[in-house]
């Protein structure tokens, strides 16, 4: 285990250590899809040197069917990385302040176009659905939510907020289901380093509006909800 995690601990210090040249050239001429391809190769390489297996099933939508709002369950720090792996076309995250501060990976989030939310009042909250819901509509980018808000501590689905709900009906772009299940037993809350294991993940036919222009989100929360909660053999 301590050889696994020094392993690991030189892997990503090399990775950062890769990717300040290329933030810096990305940045200077606005590359951020580079910087977007650079990030997914790291996950790559992260999945194979972890020793992970990822079953993906249903249909992964194609960039040109989006954009979406993509919402997943959330059991583990490995679920953002996974899935923004796994996203087809322009993909971007609303993510805590805090992360931003992450010496040099903040700088490339910035430079993405990945979006802090101040979780401290609803205002930040506001604020950062406005700037996604206006990267959509421009940029056609798609948006990856965690709408339980937090990661589970238990490995089941917790009530689901509305913000994401509230970007995907400014936006007017349907919502995009995703369940995972396994990294909760890889890595749940409160483990700094991931096991081994295998992963599944189910991507769920698009969910539109049912009441656009409505100012209650139940109908849609709800459909959302059965399918994040369910996962076909």
């Amino acid at each position: 285990m301590i050889i696994r995690t020094a392993v690991l601990l030189l892997f990503y210090a090399g990775i950062i250590l890769c990717l300040i040249p290329g933030l810096l050239f990305a940045a200077g001429l606005g590359l951020r899809e580079t910087l977007v391809r650079i990030g997914k190769w790291a996950m790559g390489a992260s999945r194979a040197v972890l020793g992970l297996r990822v079953d993906v099933f249903g249909r992964v939508p194609e960039s040109e069917d989006g954009p979406f709002v993509y919402m997943s369950n959330h059991v583990s720090l490995l679920d953002g990385p996974l899935l923004f792996r796994l996203i087809r076309g322009p993909v971007r995250v609303i993510m805590k302040t805090s992360l931003f501060r992450i010496p040099v990976v903040g700088l490339a989030m910035k430079i993405i176009g990945f979006i802090p939310v101040d979780r401290s009042g609803t205002q930040g909250g506001r604020a950062a659905v406005s700037r996604a819901a206006a990267a959509i509509k421009e940029k056609g980018c798609s948006f990856l939510i965690f709408p339980e808000g937090t990661r589970s501590l238990d490995g089941r689905l917790q009530t689901l907020r509305r913000g994401g709900f509230f970007l995907a009906r400014e936006a007017g772009v349907p919502i995009a289901p995703v369940s995972i299940e396994g990294t909760f037993e890889i890595m749940p809350k409160g483990r700094l380093v991931p096991g081994k294991g295998s992963i599944r993940v189910f991507f769920h036919p698009p969910v539109a509006d049912p009441e656009p222009g409505s100012s209650d989100f139940e109908a849609w929360m709800s459909a959302v909800r059965e399918r994040l909660s369910s996962f076909p053999a």
